[in-house]
């Protein structure tokens, strides 16, 4: 049995499609843009932004994420007295 027969038929195709878009990313193709100075600021205010607001859902979620990794506790039933005081 050659190698030929064993592979399946997708991986050839696979290989041929990695291999068309590795070679389209490689060819140069001039963008005819231009990109100004504010373009900069812009991308690092978005990216700011972002942060910023991923802070905020976490701060504001809190509660519910530690709830989620904390152990839950075993609850009682109605007739099991869980108070240790000695006084009574």
């Amino acid at each position: 049995m050659t190698m030929s027969k064993c592979r399946p038929s997708h991986l050839w195709r696979f290989r041929l499609v990695s291999l068309i878009a590795t070679a389209s990313l490689l060819v140069p193709v001039s963008a005819l843009a231009y990109l100004d100075p504010t373009t900069g600021s812009m991308v690092i205010s978005a990216i700011v932004g972002l942060f910023a607001s991923l802070i905020l859902a976490i701060k504001t979620y809190w509660y519910r994420i530690k709830a989620l990794f904390k152990p839950r506790s075993v609850k009682t039933g109605p007739g099991i007295d869980t108070d240790n005081d000695l006084d009574a």
